[in-house]
């Protein structure tokens, strides 16, 4: 297979993971809260699909696949840019690979510069991974945050309010 069909195969294959959790995000876009917070409410399906999925599940998926597991917790532009950094580096990573197998077999100077930079694209690419999966991780756990936060014009000034709740046992 060359390299292009390769990244072709990937780029398809996030597309067909991605999809589900695409359209849940696109029903949770198109709902709106209330005009005094002005953020977009969840849809109970994307709360369904965020609440089954465990943090540690959310950061396999990233892991295996960066923006999997944003896309599955409901956050798809930060699943996007993950999956737009992934194919970036990617891409690099083969360009460089090629250019670098060129200029070995031309005996060239340039051979040991490019190779460093070929080994920093794979640097890039797994800490993508890796980072990936521990914003996943950290995500899942705040699925349930309140974003309860709010400003408000008062007679005096600017004011705000934030409700945190208080579990006692």
């Amino acid at each position: 297979m060359l390299p292009d069909r390769r990244l072709t195969a990937v780029l398809l294959a996030a597309t067909a993971w991605l999809a589900p959790a695409r359209l849940v995000a696109q029903d949770t876009a198109t709902a709106r809260s209330p005009a005094d917070t002005g953020r977009p409410a969840v849809s109970p399906a994307a709360q369904q699909l965020a609440a089954r999925t465990s943090p540690m599940n959310a950061f396999w998926r990233s892991f295996l696949l960066p923006g999997w597991g944003q896309a599955r917790l409901g956050r798809k532009l930060t699943g996007g840019i993950f999956i737009g950094w992934e194919g970036t580096t990617l891409a690099m990573s083969l360009k460089t690979r090629h250019e670098l197998a060129y200029l070995r077999r031309t005996n060239s100077a340039r051979a040991e510069d490019k190779r460093r930079e070929h080994e920093d694209w794979l640097v890039l690419l797994a800490f993508n991974h890796l980072f990936a999966g521990l914003e996943a991780y950290v995500s899942g756990h705040l699925t349930d945050f309140p974003g309860d936060l709010h400003l408000e014009a008062l007679p005096g000034g600017v004011g705000g309010g934030i409700s945190l709740p208080v579990r006692v046992r």
